[in-house]
């Protein structure tokens, strides 16, 4: 046996040796896709295949950079190869080169193949690239020339609206010549028609287009197409359950030719539907290519046993999924913990005290996580951190940092301190009020009196808008103040019907209610000062270091890739794990799905060790609800949790609900 296939197991040997034709690789959490997907690239070449006809294809840059670095010192690390080294770019080399396979991301193929056919696509070779700012403000743009009004309509709301339909293979033209449409879709065609020749003035496409305009040169032009197809004979996709339609199409148009395509994924580890991903992509695969190899990576490197049998015991109740179960030779390993607790202080307490004694006892902080549901659980877990002085990183935004937290704190701020321009400034237009920046010149200079009499009126409804906040906030309760802003400003009623991201806008903007009944024991001035003193300090602390060895908080979603010794899972609770919408009754089975492979996530990003929790009581919009324990409490067999007895809570007088 050839020395490279010898550290590989049976099943990824044959996912290796398979080079001809479709091949599904059915990779569970842990099981060495990564290892299987580089060694497969240097086994074709060893085989003959050029570098140059080979195509691999994933997610993320990160990804990306770590294959290119596999696959660059499997390359150089073997001597039985012809090729010399100086053939192939240094690891980090970010370029691609003629004698080295083509890695990259989705929107950096799409890139490449737009520059090298720019005349096709309308677009200078080299055209702008819009990111999500730049094309929020042509929106905007777009908006006012469509005579939309911004107060009605929010622009993230339209963008997020015309993203989708590029996901979906939809073009500007092709939606507006859809019918049937209902009132929203038609605002939308407009927009979308006016941010379309903003893109072709300014000669730009925006990061959607990077793939839909790949998609449509491939489809329509037979040219371009059969070029690639014959670069590229071997293809590899790398998780594949993340794909959206654009993406397929792509992924179908390159290998229709010699269809040696290989997909990797697991359907039990598609968490990005709000992003436009279709898990049918992936369990229809055997339809799109009847010939396909379908082989199972089911042995896990990654954790125990007892959490890849917790794993399984999960996500078996799911019916849009590939029949697998994860399995080990490691060791069968400790019995997932369960904390009952009172409320989430005494949650956060208790997760972070077990984080200090796991450390105390020779773990190293960076491999601890604390991985929760919803944003807005970071701020209670980042007080006791700070609280006990165990070093916490957070991934994503810091609660203080996040936008619309510091925007509705500006709106106190600016409320008590007129002269405050940062703040107003910052809240002027939140929500949209057509307050431009030639007006807000004016303003700043003290020249208001120079504006039209429209533009004054305006001015004059925000200024008593500060002044209801200043009347509210200096005789009532914070957390009362808080919610006053909250429903004066036009925050939560533009935010509560509104897309996903702006429902995480508006729990996080909830959480700061909950945040200010802390100071609810002192009303008015000094208790609205206190607080803001207090967001002050938290967000001058020193900004974190990526490399940081300190215990790792982050949303589910952001843990996707990555691996930890210890992890936390806190808020196992009804309607926040699995979630449900502010607006939602109940979650539909599509949903209900989804938040069970999180969940699935979640528990296979451990090694060693799992601690579950969840909250009897949780401050929610400055009230106390009870809760019913998480679903996926009931579906853990009882031989594979030990838990602490529910103790009564200290201190606590009363359980109130306020609906």
């Amino acid at each position: 046996m050839k020395p490279y296939l010898e550290e590989l197991n049976l099943e990824q040997r044959k996912a290796v040796l398979q080079t001809q034709g479709p091949v599904l690789i059915v990779a569970g959490a842990g099981a060495g896709k990564t290892k299987t997907i580089t060694h497969r690239i240097l086994h074709l070449i060893k085989e003959g295949v050029h570098p140059n006809e080979i195509l691999a294809i994933t997610f993320t840059n990160k990804a990306a950079k770590e294959m290119r670095e596999r696959v660059y010192e499997l390359l150089t690390g073997d001597r039985g190869l012809n090729l010399p080294v100086s053939a192939f770019p240094p690891a980090s080399h970010h370029l691609q080169a003629s004698s080295f396979p083509f890695m990259s991301t989705f929107h950096s193929l799409g890139v490449h193949i737009i520059k090298e056919n720019a005349e096709h696509v309308g677009v200078p070779r080299h055209f702008s690239i819009f990111d999500k700012a730049d094309g929020k403000r042509a929106v905007k743009e777009a908006m006012e020339r469509a005579d939309v009004d911004p107060k009605q309509f929010d622009p993230g709301k339209i963008q997020n609206a015309i993203s989708r339909q590029k996901g979906n293979m939809v073009s500007e033209s092709r939606f507006n010549a859809g019918g049937g449409r209902d009132y929203f879709a038609d605002i939308v065609g407009e927009v979308w028609t006016r941010y379309e020749e903003i893109l072709k003035k300014e000669k730009a496409l925006d990061f959607d287009d990077l793939l839909l305009k790949t998609a449509e040169l491939l489809q329509s032009n037979k040219e371009v197409r059969e070029r690639y197809q014959k670069q590229w004979r071997y293809i590899h996709i790398d998780e594949y359950q993340d794909t959206n339609k654009v993406q397929y199409m792509i992924a179908k148009l390159l290998a229709e030719e010699h269809r040696n395509i290989c997909v990797v994924g697991d359907a039990d580890q598609m968490i990005y539907s709000w992003r436009g991903a279709d898990i049918t992509n992936i369990l229809n695969f055997e339809k799109d290519y009847p010939e396909a190899v379908v082989i199972l990576l089911e042995e896990n490197y990654r954790s125990t046993q007892t959490i890849l049998t917790a794993a399984n015991r999960i996500i078996e109740k799911n019916v849009m999924r590939k029949e697998k179960r994860l399995f080990t030779k490691n060791p069968e390993g400790e019995k997932l913990g369960l904390n009952i607790l009172h409320n989430e202080t005494e949650e956060a307490r208790t997760i972070t005290e077990k984080a200090k004694e796991l450390i105390e006892s020779g773990s190293e902080p960076r491999e601890i996580a604390v991985l929760y549901r919803a944003n807005f659980q970071s701020r209670v877990l980042e007080e006791a951190f700070i609280l006990k002085e165990v070093p916490y990183q957070i991934l994503g935004t810091r609660f203080f940092d996040r936008k619309e937290v510091k925007d509705l704190l500006s709106f106190l701020r600016a409320a008590l301190n007129p002269e405050s321009l940062g703040d107003l400034k910052r809240i002027i237009n939140i929500p949209a009020r057509g307050i431009g920046k030639v007006s807000l010149l004016k303003i700043f200079a003290g020249k208001e009196h120079e504006l039209p009499v429209a533009m004054r009126e305006k001015m004059i409804k925000f200024r008593a808008l500060l002044g209801r906040i200043r009347e509210v906030a200096l005789k009532e309760k914070p957390s009362v103040t808080i919610k006053f802003i909250m429903k004066e400003s036009g925050i939560e009623p533009t935010w509560r019907d509104g897309s996903e991201e702006e429902q995480e806008r508006l729990e996080n903007v909830r959480e700061l209610v909950t945040l200010a009944s802390k100071y609810d024991i002192t009303e008015g001035e000094e208790g609205v000062e206190k607080l803001l003193s207090d967001a002050a300090l938290a967000t001058d602390q020193d900004e974190l270091m990526k490399d940081k060895n300190a215990v790792k908080l982050m949303t589910v979603h952001s843990s996707k890739g990555l691996e930890f010794d210890q992890v936390f899972i806190p808020g196992l609770e009804a309607d926040l794990f699995p979630h449900k919408r502010f607006n939602e009754d109940e979650i539909n089975d599509s949903e209900a799905e989804e938040e069970r492979r999180l969940f699935y996530v979640a528990l296979t990003r451990a090694r060693k060790n799992v601690f579950l929790s969840y909250a009897i009581v949780r401050t929610i919009f400055g009230a106390q609800k009870v809760n019913a324990p998480s679903e996926f409490l009931n579906e853990l067999d009882k031989d594979l949790v030990e838990g602490e007895e529910y103790e009564a809570p200290r201190g606590v007088k009363a359980i109130f609900i306020d609906f």
